[in-house]
């Protein structure tokens, strides 16, 4: 890990995204940074100039993790000398986290700890559905997305209007994004419908026409998540009409280990069938939603003060680097094939201290290994991130 952080952690990337300039800023200097040390010793409100006290702190450390929180009205290592009442945050980026732990119940082929290229569809879903819905709802363009390194991902949005939210607005926001939270049960009937028509908001119709061929790829075909009896109970815990329920029972009683796709296949011929279409067809669109809509931590999310693992850390028990995801290639994505420590420092060994690039300058040790993609990631992002900061500047000064 020490090796790790002093030749491959790209502090300086990390200090240009966060501090919005090439010169120190509150938006960094009064950033908190919390550390995570072996035993399970854990140190907060510290705070740091500039990028290489920051390397410095780290490498003197040498933490598991750490995390990023947000930006406070006094610098956080001076917390314990300015009174209680102006020690608050006043920025941070609108975070969200989303776990595969809360997928459990619904998918067939890990569990616990573990994740596969199958899962991660799930993931893969709700990466395309709340990117979207924050772009078009919203208006957010600065979005993050960092693989956890284990089982999950996170989302770290750095528009100026999203730095400013108070905690009710990311209360309110979190609110109207979610429609299913944590890991609560499939089976369990959405709240999502209002007015006597009961149709969905408009932004949740845009999601289930998103997610209906997501559904059948990945529930039904590749997850199968009917087939079994739990599975299939769950489904019929969904449809508000005991007479559909009944048939629907009647016919898998004769043959209960009939595929997810020719379960739902009869569920859909039924509706068409029912005096209550429409009720049915609303219960068909919920079952959607539950089963692939993004599954939410919602209070990483609401409170400003919350600190999230920082982008680039290793993760303790699988080794592999928290690495940003193009949320445009999210279905390309292998958590499997992630750059590890181990292999990293390899790639270093392989290549010898002495590499320099063609015009004769050193390399960033990053730059010599798989880490190089990623971390030029995170820099597209702070660079249009610190164009903009000169853009104010300029007009400002005019």
């Amino acid at each position: 890990m020490l090796t790790f952080y002093r030749r491959l952690y790209p502090f300086k990337s990390i200090f240009h995204w966060l501090n919005h300039d090439s010169t120190p800023t509150r938006r960094f200097t009064h950033r908190e940074f919390a550390f995570t040390l072996p035993g399970d010793v854990y140190l907060r409100h510290n705070s740091f100039n500039s990028a290489d006290d920051l390397k410095k702190q780290v490498c003197q450390l040498n933490p598991t993790r750490f995390e990023i929180g947000p930006v406070y009205s006094a610098r956080p290592r001076d917390k314990k000398t300015v009174r209680p009442s102006a020690f608050f945050p006043i920025q941070r980026e609108l975070v969200f986290d989303i776990d595969m732990t809360d997928y459990d119940q619904i998918r067939m082929c890990c569990s616990g700890a573990g994740i596969c290229k199958r899962c991660w569809g799930f993931i893969a879903a709700a990466v395309r559905v709340l990117d979207h819905g924050l772009r078009d709802q919203f208006g957010y363009e600065r979005l993050l997305w960092v693989y956890s390194g284990r089982r999950g991902i996170h989302l770290w949005i750095s528009d100026p209007e999203a730095m400013e939210l108070t905690d009710e607005q990311r209360r309110v926001l979190v609110d109207w994004m979610g429609v299913v939270f944590g890991s609560e049960a499939s089976g369990k009937r959405l709240n999502v419908r209002s007015g006597a028509s009961k149709m969905l908001p408009p932004s949740l119709r845009a999601a289930v026409s998103s997610l209906s061929p997501i559904f059948v790829s990945l529930i039904l075909m590749d997850q199968d998540c009917f087939r079994s009896e739990k599975g299939y109970e769950a489904l019929l815990q969904m449809i508000p009409d005991t007479n559909t329920v009944d048939a629907l029972k009647k016919k898998w009683a004769v043959n209960p280990e009939k595929s997810s796709e020719d379960k739902w296949q009869d569920f859909k011929q039924l509706v068409k069938k029912s005096n209550h279409r429409q009720m049915l067809s609303n219960a068909m669109e919920d079952v959607v939603l539950q089963y692939t809509y993004p599954r939410l931590d919602v209070e990483v999310t609401k409170h400003r003060n919350h600190l999230l693992k920082a982008p680039f850390c290793v993760h303790p028990k699988t080794g592999r680097v928290c690495v940003p995801v193009d949320s445009e290639k999210i279905d390309d994505f292998d958590p499997e094939k992630v750059p590890s420590v181990g292999q990293l420092i390899a790639e270093l060994d392989a290549l010898g201290r002495s590499e320099v690039d063609v015009g004769g300058e050193p390399q960033a040790d990053w730059e010599k290994t798989s880490l190089k993609p990623y971390v030029d990631m995170m820099d597209q992002l702070a660079l249009r991130l610190m164009n903009e900061t000169r853009k104010e500047k300029r007009d400002i000064s005019l």
